[in-house]
């Protein structure tokens, strides 16, 4: 068992069983678009909001009632008029390509164009589409996933921001099984994790379960 094993199975000791982003592609955008820059339990109440009006599918969405969509989108927190642009657009972009949910499940390729035309949603998005709804081994790197890298020793603090990705995401690909079940695993515990303890600010060191094999808390300097 390599490292990053042993530190991802201790994250699902800790936190248990923690659901996975969906697996449908647009239901992924959905949650994605949701999920920026808010908490877990913002995100997944709008998402029951909006499957009660239901607008979980492109058709749905796009013809939404106004009024039930910014209610629903507003339960998510702030940035409510950009998620509901985003949504927007990317109902628009599922319609104007149907077989997109099938290109994101073709090779890595194509599957990468395929999500071109659909709206900027935020880091880590591209990469959780291809992985999530397209079934390819691709480790995410949104922001937190990055901070819990370099926290972990996994790539060098501070430089371009892409450069940081890149490093982290080789090195920890290195020591990830090849299997998807790995890779979503690592990418849902990860991502958790930088929002529960490993926060941004005033990380909780003192309860983290990786804090004796993490190079940045105080009880390892």
């Amino acid at each position: 068992m390599s490292r990053l094993d042993r530190l991802v199975a201790a994250l699902r000791e800790f936190y248990g069983l923690l659901p996975a982003p969906p697996a449908d592609a647009f239901t992924l955008l959905v949650w994605d678009v949701l999920a920026a820059r808010t908490t877990p339990r913002k995100r997944d109440t709008a998402m029951a909001k909006l499957r009660r009006i239901p607008a979980l599918t492109p058709d749905a969405m796009w013809k939404a009632p106004q009024g039930k969509l910014e209610s629903s989108v507003k339960a998510a927190g702030a940035y409510s008029e950009q998620r509901i642009q985003a949504l927007r657009g990317g109902a628009e972009a599922f319609r104007r390509h149907p077989d997109l949910p099938a290109a994101l499940r073709g090779p890595l390729t194509s599957a990468r164009r395929a999500i071109g035309p659909l709206p900027p949603i935020g880091e880590g998005f591209a990469q959780r589409m291809l992985l999530f709804a397209g079934d390819h081994g691709v480790l995410p790197m949104d922001a937190g996933t990055i901070r819990v890298g370099v926290r972990l020793g996994y790539g060098p603090a501070g430089g371009h921001r892409r450069g940081m990705a890149r490093a982290i995401r080789r090195a920890m690909t290195a020591e990830l099984a090849p299997t998807l079940e790995a890779y979503r695993g690592a990418a849902t515990y990860l991502s958790h994790h930088a929002y529960a303890t490993c926060a941004e600010r005033e990380p909780h060191c003192a309860v983290c379960p990786l804090s004796g094999d993490c190079p940045s808390a105080p009880t390892s300097r």
